[in-house]
């Protein structure tokens, strides 16, 4: 009997084909298909990759000939060998050789984008049973590994879209996140690798696989086009190998002409989308940095049918769509089958061009070595400029002299002519592309006696789990006439993954991008910078010149932990240092176990103000920190005079039907850092009685209703469904919080003790409380009105600015005078005259006119003295608001104990 004879169809296991309408495939029903095929199948090796966040398991499919299978692990040694670049040229050019291209296709990432998980099952299905030539030739020539990236969300959502009886009520409306604590938001995780899932993804991809594209299926397309595909539009990101940019465009053309050729019209490209090659920090993007081929679509369709809307400009032909789908129903199998053609369309070209793929990412990677072996000057916009404004200020220095003294123009061959006829001389490069100052880092240095190191090992352990070569210290070294200690961690740039070194400590270099010369800006994919060194607040040397020491190299993939500590014996007790992450996590298992513990109201010798104190009866909980957390015990004589004692505090932690991402976020943290709390609703703030339950409350960057010019309530938040509509259990989730009913509830809360934390666009709340606190971010115009600022003058997408602080305060304890932060056009104020005198204390602000340190500031001028944080008396509680995203995706960590420091009860007055 042959292969396609003993196969289980789709329809066989689930009942119906897939892509049929109205029907879905739940994540058990599917993993249950996956393992069927692979038992009776010799072109499938089935493999756990690990946990999911809700403890399922997430599977990977390694398809390819039985004969490729038999020698796969000689195959993925080879493709590791490659991707790392470890090799000579002549090793090289024989593994590849003798190697197999790697190819890389998920799905089911955003669950409610159900193409992408079922498009999974029926290209399993076709790769495993067919026989036709060209099957035959990518299964010996190719290695596809096929794995389902969010198996949770597939449960929830077939399994809420299934559960309606009538199919034409079937909906997606689910009533939580899709991954359980960040939903759209777990691919925004691909380079800290807070969730399992991604932990798991990024191990394959850059441990142990290292393929050579990785395709990233998703929805939807834009209106009018049936797929978004590559290649994608400008800027790119300036650290990447511009191989890898022509790279993509080759196997875009592959994809497109496929669908062309098998006359499936409607697919846009480059300005037909918003996809950009700019970020750092997703599934599809990730890879770049790798020099990887990521490849992602968004493709339309629905269980229950779409439409493709009429959209007069997609139906001219052009080179972002030259060939324009009409309007039309469209049904769900259409999209299964566009996705499938796609699939084979990037495995056709890898069938065809392996010793291309396989060598170009060698070439990428050795070229990067190359780099990090020499001085090189990264091509950022910044420097460009540098020289444009360097020959400009001499011309106008130049005009200024008296004629007789001018410098004669420069005639040499050492100048470049533009289309203009201009000319800049040769010096003005010079000036800027070989001034040694402006070099790329030979490597990073992060010392081991930074206050908080434990958050520095967990930096680390984002680069280890992103495939980085690391090394560290075996004794004391020397670089530039710096001491380091041991335990020290090195990260050298002379490595294949050199572009995501870059990326993650140096700052990104995003360039002015305008619609038009005056015109508004084009809003990057995502963010414009994130450089993850400095949102985490570790402290590291860049080192320009080559170097060396007691290094040890560390594996690649072996996790570090904090070094540890030991508290030695004490009676009189224990400071702990609250510039520490770790210490809060500790205080909270201290507390648990009814052990007291104190804030302290001035420094200790070396140890800042707001660190803890812990009594003698400690040391055993301090023991375990120390050797789990790093969290080190420093022994006093006794308690610091004034210390104050803390206790737990009743943390309510606001969420709204469907989920909130930034929510989600924190209720992540506290978890990781062990803080109780519950969760509410709208319902529960309106039903009033809020300090008899609760002590503090979270709004996180959502929730409060923005105060509108005619005094509206403004959001409304998303579609909810009605009561009636949705199971019990979830109907006390629906709602919105109302400036009507659930502000007064609030302010009640307050003036009775309670203290409200809000983040990001949450901190209207100020407004609906009438605070003499106003928007810094305005002009006057002809009519004496203020007004926003417009785009053209002031705009600032996902960036990182440096902020001052006021360490002394509470809010503050633990924080430098000076820190980073996450700010995507974030709340500045203005305080009122009478803030002062009726409570308002400012917590932080822009102490400069040039805050920008890694992104894109247009118009950052306007921010300097805007104050971004601040904390205001409300009867007997407070109001604490910070514009900037202080718990931003799990990876701010450099501004976590703002959050952290409003967690406990006290009766502390400052």
């Amino acid at each position: 009997m042959s292969l396609a004879q003993t196969i289980p169809t789709p329809k066989e296991h689930f009942g119906f084909d897939i892509g049929d309408d109205y029907s879905l495939a739940t994540f058990t029903q599917a993993e249950a298909y996956f393992k069927k095929v692979a038992a009776v199948s010799d072109r499938v090796k089935f493999v756990d990759i690990g946990p999911t966040e809700e403890g399922r398991r997430q599977p990977m499919m390694i398809i390819t000939s039985p004969e490729n299978l038999k020698k796969i692990d000689r195959y993925k040694e080879i493709s590791q060998k490659l991707g790392r670049a470890e090799v000579s040229e002549e090793e090289a050019r024989a593994l590849v050789t003798e190697g197999k291209p790697v190819i890389w296709i998920d799905g089911g990432l955003h669950a409610t984008e159900t193409v992408g998980s079922h498009q999974l099952i029926e290209t399993y299905y076709q790769l495993v049973s067919r026989k036709d030539p060209e099957t035959m030739k990518i299964l010996d020539n190719v290695i596809i590994l096929l794995s389902q990236v969010n198996p949770d969300g597939q449960e929830l959502v077939a399994g809420w879209y299934m559960n309606e009886k009538d199919p034409k009520k079937r909906n997606m409306n689910v009533p939580r996140l899709y991954q359980k604590y960040v939903g759209h938001d777990n691919n925004r995780d691909f380079f800290m690798m807070n969730m399992k899932e991604t932990t798991n993804t990024s191990l394959q991809q850059y441990v142990e696989w290292l393929p050579q594209v990785i395709y990233n299926h998703h929805q939807t397309s834009p209106a009018g086009a049936v797929v978004a595909g590559p290649p994608y539009r400008d800027p790119f990101n300036h650290v990447l190998d511009p191989l890898l940019i022509t790279g993509i465009e080759g196997v875009a053309a592959s994809m497109i002409n496929r669908l062309h050729v098998e006359d499936k019209p409607g697919y846009t490209r480059l300005s037909g989308s918003v996809f950009s090659t700019w970020w750092n920090g997703g599934l599809r993007t990730t890879p770049y940095f790798h020099n990887m081929i990521g490849i992602l679509t968004e493709i339309t369709g629905n269980p229950t049918p779409a439409t493709i809307p009429l959209v007069p400009d997609r139906l001219i032909p052009n080179n972002a769509t030259p060939f324009p789908v009409m309007p039309q129903k469209w049904p769900y199998r259409r999209s299964i089958d566009y996705s499938v053609s796609l699939n084979y369309g990037i495995l056709n070209y890898a069938m065809r061009n392996g010793d291309v793929l396989l060598y170009n990412i060698y070439k990428m990677g050795r070229s990067s070595i190359e780099r990090g072996n020499k001085d090189n000057w990264t091509l950022y916009p910044k420097y460009s400029e540098a020289v444009t404004s360097g020959f400009e200020a001499s011309k106008k220095a130049a005009a200024a002299l008296p004629p007789s003294a001018r410098p004669r123009p420069d005639s040499t061959a050492n100048a470049f002519s533009g289309f203009g006829g201009s000319t800049i001389p040769q010096k003005f490069f010079d000036t800027v592309y070989t001034n040694p100052v402006l070099r790329d880092p030979r490597g990073f240095i992060i010392p081991s006696d930074q206050a908080d190191f434990p958050t520095a090992v967990k930096f680390m352990n984002a680069l280890i789990k992103s495939g980085i070569l690391i090394h560290k210290a075996t004794e004391a070294f020397t670089v530039e006439g710096k001491i380091y200690p041991k335990g020290s961690y090195v990260v050298k740039a002379n490595q294949a993954f050199r572009p995501h070194v870059l990326d993650m400590f140096e700052p990104q270099n995003h360039p002015n991008d305008f619609a038009y010369p005056g015109g508004p800006p084009i809003r990057p994919y995502d963010a414009a910078g994130w450089t993850l060194a400095f949102q985490m607040g570790v402290k590291f040397d860049r080192i320009l010149n080559g170097f060396d020491g007691p290094f040890e190299r560390i594996p690649y993939g072996q996790i570090q932990s904090p070094p540890a500590v030991s508290s030695p014996a004490s009676k009189g007790g224990y400071l702990v240092d609250a510039r520490v992450n770790n210490a809060f996590t500790a205080v909270n298992d201290l507390l648990k176990e009814g052990i007291e513990v104190y804030r302290t109201k001035e420094s200790e010798g070396k140890v800042p103000a707001g660190s803890f104190f812990v009594p003698a009866k400690g040391k055993a909980i301090l023991e375990k920190a120390g050797a789990t957390y790093g969290v080190r015990g420093i022994a006093v004589a006794a308690k610091p005079a004034g210390a104050v004692k803390i206790s737990p505090a009743r943390i309510a932690l606001f969420d709204n039907y469907g989920g909130s991402m930034p929510s989600g976020w924190v209720r992540w943290m506290m978890e990781q850092y062990n803080f109780p709390f519950k969760v509410v609703y709208p319902q529960d703030i309106d039903k009033g009685e809020l300090a008899s339950k609760y002590d503090v409350i979270l709004f996180i960057s959502g929730g409060i209703p923005p105060v509108t010019a005619g005094g509206g309530e403004g959001f409304r938040g998303g579609r909810q469904p009605k009561p009636e509509e949705i199971a019990e259990e979830f109907r006390p989730w629906l709602g919105n919080i109302t400036a009507a009913k659930s502000v007064p509830e609030l302010k009640k809360f307050m003036e009775a003790g309670g203290q409200i934390v809000t983040v990001g666009s949450s901190t209207s709340l100020a407004y609906h409380l009438g605070l003499p606190v106003s928007n810094a971010l305005v002009e006057v115009n002809s009519k004496g009105e203020e007004k926003n600022l417009s785009g053209e003058r002031y705009y600032i997408p996902g960036s990182i600015l440096k902020v001052a602080f006021d360490s002394s305060l509470p809010a503050n304890w633990g924080m430098e005078k000076e820190a980073d932060v996450v700010f995507s056009n974030s709340p500045v104020f203005r305080m009122g005259p009478d803030a002062g005198i009726k409570g308002i204390k400012p917590l932080a602000w822009f102490a400069s006119d040039k805050p920008l340190v890694s992104g894109w500031a247009w118009g950052e001028t306007y921010l300097k003295n805007g104050v971004v944080a601040f904390e205001a008396k409300v009867g007997k509680g407070k109001l604490y608001a910070f514009g900037p995203e202080i718990t931003f995706r799990g990876q701010a960590h450099g501004t976590f104990k703002l959050l952290f420091n409003e967690l406990y009860k006290t009766n502390l007055t400052l």
